[in-house]
């Protein structure tokens, strides 16, 4: 009985929310939690796959998506599968958590590190390949994630979102660049920076 405008942010509404709820995003908490509980490791791909949603990241951005009034049916505006290798490639970024876990020196495989998983998939290589291996795939995802937002500059719509996606990817290696006390200083910094220096 709603307009049609209205069941299609209806219909994204309850089929985002289902697939959160019952979908791949708490399916992948639970696959980490087999593997973790079974002591069986994944290979390097299949831990990044799954971390790539166990991330919250395509959460965030598709629902960030609807929010900005996206992917509506009239001309000149994009859909979701327009900006999956955007989601994709802002996801991936979380290797930058695995580099830090590597620096922790826990590299007994029981983090799930990909550092630790590619070594035990590459028998023979050294920590500073395994890790020169994931800064090469952060390097190539940032190349994939500029390369996907000068494509989707041509849907002026997509402008905010855009940018949405690029600070979300920015702020992904602060998250994780811990010191030895395992704190966070320069995120630290940025924060006491937006919340209390105020300009005039």
């Amino acid at each position: 009985m709603l307009p049609d405008y209205m069941k299609m942010c209806h219909r994204a509404l309850v089929e985002t929310t289902n697939d959160i709820g019952l979908g791949k995003f708490v399916h992948a908490y639970l696959v980490e939690a087999k593997r973790f509980a079974s002591g069986v490791s994944p290979t390097a791909d299949m831990h990044l796959e799954n971390g790539k949603v166990s991330t919250g990241v395509y959460v965030v951005l598709v629902h960030l998506f609807f929010l900005l009034g996206l992917g509506r049916t009239n001309g000149g505006t994009i859909n979701l599968p327009d900006i999956s290798q955007l989601l994709s490639c802002v996801a991936t970024l979380r290797l930058c958590n695995d580099l830090g876990g590597a620096k922790d020196g826990n590299e007994d495989g029981t983090d799930g590190s990909y550092i630790d998983l590619y070594m035990k998939d590459h028998p023979g290589l050294s920590v500073a390949q395994a890790r020169e291996r994931a800064v090469d795939i952060i390097a190539s995802q940032w190349k994939s994630l500029n390369k996907e937002c000068f494509r989707l500059n041509q849907y002026f719509s997509a402008s905010s979102f855009i940018k949405a996606s690029l600070n979300l990817a920015r702020i992904v290696p602060l998250m994780y660049d811990y010191d030895e006390d395992q704190r966070l200083p320069v995120l630290e910094e940025y924060v006491k920076f937006t919340l209390f220096n105020q300009t005039t």
